[in-house]
């Protein structure tokens, strides 16, 4: 279950109501999908092959249906990273930069885990979201954010996306505030 961190003042919200009601305010989607219907060979897997990923996709395939006729999602894929994954020093780098998309950036984890540091209201500022296995997360278009991993570095997720080649990654210059 996610937990959120507030960066400015290191207050931690935790509990899935809680952090669900925090999340709204800011205006980013939080669900939780059922991960327990996930075979055991990759609960832990983060190695992938294209077979697996489609086995994942098959294994969720009525809650992604669900969320993208909600949102209007029309392609999704299976992204893996640990320190298996080539080139993963580049990919964090590229990843550890605040940016905004011309559409939603959703994330659920199906093993695993990561964080996404959010640009949140003026009061606010920015905050972490540790999202665990289960955890469904879509920040809005054009709002400031990152992902990370955490330390073991290791994830797997489902993404969702209205069109996937126009889902880039555009830099956000901070006004006044730094990132915390």
């Amino acid at each position: 279950m996610a937990v959120i961190k507030i960066r400015n003042t290191g207050e931690w919200i935790k509990g899935h109501e809680n952090v669900g009601s925090f999340l709204e305010k800011q205006g980013v989607l939080y669900e939780h999908w059922d991960v327990s219907k996930l075979p055991s060979h990759l609960k832990e897997t983060f190695v992938l092959s294209d077979e697996e990923k489609e086995e994942i996709l098959a294994i969720f395939k009525d809650d992604i249906e669900d969320l993208a006729a909600r949102r209007g999602y029309k392609a999704w894929d299976v992204v893996a990273l640990s320190d298996a994954t080539p080139n993963l020093e580049e990919l964090l780098k590229k990843f550890e930069q605040v940016h905004i998309h011309t559409e939603d950036e959703v994330r659920a984890i199906v093993a695993g885990h990561g964080i996404f540091i959010i640009k949140g209201d003026e009061q606010t500022g920015y905050f972490e979201v540790q999202l665990e296995a289960g955890d469904v997360i879509s920040v809005p278009e054009g709002n400031p954010h990152f992902f990370t991993l955490m330390e073991d570095r290791q994830v797997v997720a489902v993404r969702l996306f209205i069109d996937p080649s126009g889902w880039v990654a555009h830099p956000y210059e901070e006004k006044e505030e730094a990132v915390q």
